[in-house]
């Protein structure tokens, strides 16, 4: 899969389309697209079948006009990206009012970032190095301060631990998204890839040369009838990286 970059757009266009400032001429026909039917569809098009099935001849096509007619809204693939990741977190849900004080707030984030990429798989082909600065992406970075504030932290430690979690987040899910995309493209199971590999790798490999990976790797298959168990994990690591995060407070 392709990895894309926000940022690598007309900067000032992607702002533009980000905050909604350019407007129609209110002389003339009306226009028979906005923004958002486009990239309403181009988000469609990226949760159905990624981003590289992404361009503007396929969202042309999906809405019934000409390609050239969509570059009169968007001017290319670059600026899109960056509104669809926007859009894409205006469905994060923020951790106000949720019980439990910092910890349960940040388990929220994370679970909420979690859901996201497996409802867009495609946000985890884009690298957001240069994130796209619009509405939702500034109230997520907010409300996930929001999250922290108050609890002891210094500003940089809030911004750290922000980024702790949301990242963490990030990386398990595009481990577990990759576990289902491998039995998507291979059309086999997990459990069906291991039952035509165990018989090769009991005949051609002595398990004594690797008796710790052995014994616990037998320990794991058997308990997640899986190579991976990408849920399992996400929980485990959730746990330790908040056990770490009140460690550090704990230790004022």
């Amino acid at each position: 899969m392709t990895t894309e970059y926000s940022g690598s757009g007309d900067p000032k266009r992607s702002m533009e389309l980000l905050w909604g400032v350019r407007e129609r001429p209110k002389r003339g026909p009306k226009p028979k697209l906005t923004v958002d039917d486009i990239v309403r569809t181009a988000v469609a098009v990226a949760d159905a079948e990624g981003l590289d099935a992404l361009s503007m001849r396929r969202i042309a096509d999906d809405l019934g006009v000409a390609t050239m007619s969509i570059y009169t809204y968007v001017p290319g693939k670059a600026e899109l990206i960056d509104v669809m990741v926007d859009r894409t977190l205006g469905e994060l849900t923020p951790p106000d009012g949720v019980p439990g004080g910092w910890r349960a707030r940040l388990e929220h984030i994370a679970r909420e970032n979690w859901a996201l990429y497996h409802r867009h798989p495609w946000l985890l082909q884009v690298a957001v190095a240069r994130p796209p600065l619009g509405p939702n992406m500034l109230a997520k970075y907010e409300f996930e301060l929001r999250a922290v504030e108050g609890a002891g932290f210094t500003d940089l430690e809030m911004d750290s631990v922000v980024a702790l979690v949301t990242g963490f987040a990030e990386s398990a899910a595009r481990v577990s998204v990759n576990a289902v995309e491998a039995e998507r493209r291979s059309g086999i199971s997990d459990a069906e890839w291991w039952e035509a590999t165990a018989p090769l790798l009991e005949r051609l490999v002595s398990f004594e040369d690797y008796p710790i990976g052995s014994r616990v790797g037998s320990a794991a298959g058997q308990e997640y009838n899986a190579a991976v168990a990408p849920g399992r994990a996400f929980e485990f690591g959730l746990d330790r990286i908040l056990d770490g995060i009140a460690a550090l407070l704990s230790s004022r």
